[in-house]
């Protein structure tokens, strides 16, 4: 029975990410139906470089979306595509410098201060994504798709029913909360009217992605290359965030050099097929969280979903019609239990606030992150989570190590 539920808790998983998933590719003029093949695709040669040891999904990644934006207007979308390959060797660059240096120094460069607060800021730098999405508004905020007084109905609903299935559901429905939810919110959409099937009529039951091949322009890729870092801060953080979840060190085993190999692989792959870069998903990571199932075999079952969707239009834009209500009262959940993760980060390793240096490190970060900060150059900006790990990271860098208070006794005989 186990192995006949695991599509479905794929499909689940696939449901968590497909919002963020088609949104990237819509605002830059990409392909959704590519971003759904390479995502399913990039999933899959994670797995195979990874062992298939990491229960995440991969897919559009939100940290290019200015970059591509730009090089885009510039260079056009073939070069793009060619300079986001480049993006994905450095992640296979950063792998190889991990495989012969070993994680070690990674831990000193990423201690629970630093690790905590960005993991923090990935749940709570999207909260007003899910917050707009549950009132029915775009992501961004800038538009509204339904009536605010409905959106809330629908948003709460789904929200009420994940929480009391994940809390108590007992057996099989319990694996599920957030197809729960999903169908909850659906049903009351349909009631409401607000669920719009004219894309379901009139797209093609089959359709073949509209595929773009790369080419590469040294100007694009010289931009784009120092884009990468950032991402690849990001991903160490959402690796950190899911071994806290799961209880297993995957920055050992199978090690940060296979996760990152892994990512840039992805990002490789979709770049040559037309697709946006690649990342590790913090919705998906939150849906593990919050359904406690952590068998990497069902991000499997994610990928296949996501390939297949890619080449079946109805199915694919049925998937569409899913009214943002329905998945803005999801993510306040999942995104919350993200930043629950961050904090237990902290509480867990013992973090001491009380401390200047870490007070400074944690508190910037925070601000940066809720506050939405960002630092630009040209047309080169850094903001959000990527930018929130490169500044705890300098931070816990430049700062000076605090050294242990002395006990009582090691006061009064100084005293004395």
């Amino acid at each position: 029975m186990q192995k006949i539920l695991l599509p479905l808790q794929g499909a689940q998983m696939l449901f968590v990410a497909f919002g963020a998933l088609v949104l990237m590719p819509l605002l830059t003029g990409m392909d959704t139906s590519v971003a759904l093949f390479t995502a399913g695709m990039g999933t899959l040669l994670f797995q195979w470089v990874t062992r298939r040891q990491v229960p995440v999904f991969l897919a559009s990644s939100f940290a290019f979306i200015a970059p591509i934006l730009y090089s885009v207007q510039t260079w056009g979308l073939p070069s793009t595509l060619g300079a986001l390959m480049a993006a994905g060797a450095v992640y296979l660059l950063l792998a190889s410098v991990v495989r012969i240096r070993g994680v070690g120094f990674i831990h000193r460069l990423l201690p629970p201060v630093v690790v905590g607060p960005v993991i923090i800021i990935i749940g709570l730098g999207l909260a007003p994504v899910a917050v707009n999405m549950a009132l029915g508004k775009s992501g961004d905020g800038a538009l509204v798709l339904v009536a605010p007084d409905i959106a809330l109905i629908v948003s709460l609903a789904s929200l009420l029913t994940t929480i009391l299935v994940a809390i108590f559901a007992k057996g099989l429905l319990k694996l599920m909360p957030i197809l729960a939810g999903i169908l909850v919110g659906y049903g009351l959409s349909l009631g409401f009217g607000i669920v719009d099937f004219d894309k379901v009529m009139t797209a093609a039951w089959l359709a073949l992605p509209n595929f773009t091949a790369p080419e590469f322009n040294w100007h694009a890729i010289a931009f784009m290359i120092p884009v990468a870092i950032a991402p690849a801060v990001e991903h160490i953080g959402d690796i950190l965030a899911i071994s806290s979840v799961t209880g297993k060190d995957f920055m050992k085993k199978p090690g940060l050099h296979r996760t990152l190999a892994g990512d840039g692989l992805a990002t490789m792959a979709a770049a040559a097929f037309g697709g946006p870069p690649n990342t590790t998903y913090s919705e998906v990571t939150g849906a593990v969280t919050l359904t406690r199932n952590f068998n990497p075999v069902i991000m499997t079952w994610a990928a296949i979903s996501a390939l297949l969707l890619a080449f079946v239009g109805k199915l694919g834009a049925l998937m569409q019609t899913i009214p943002v209500p329905v998945m803005g009262g999801i993510m306040c959940l999942l995104f919350g239990s993200i930043a629950a993760v961050g904090l237990n980060t902290l509480i867990r390793n013992r973090v001491d606030l009380a401390c200047p240096r870490n007070l400074a490190i944690v508190g910037v970060t925070l601000v940066f992150g809720i506050g939405g900060m960002a630092f630009g150059i040209g047309s080169f900006s850094l903001s959000g989570i990527s930018l929130c790990g490169i500044v705890a990271i300098t931070m816990n860098l430049l700062l000076p190590a605090s050294h242990a208070p002395q006990d009582e006794e090691q006061i009064e005989a100084s005293e004395a």
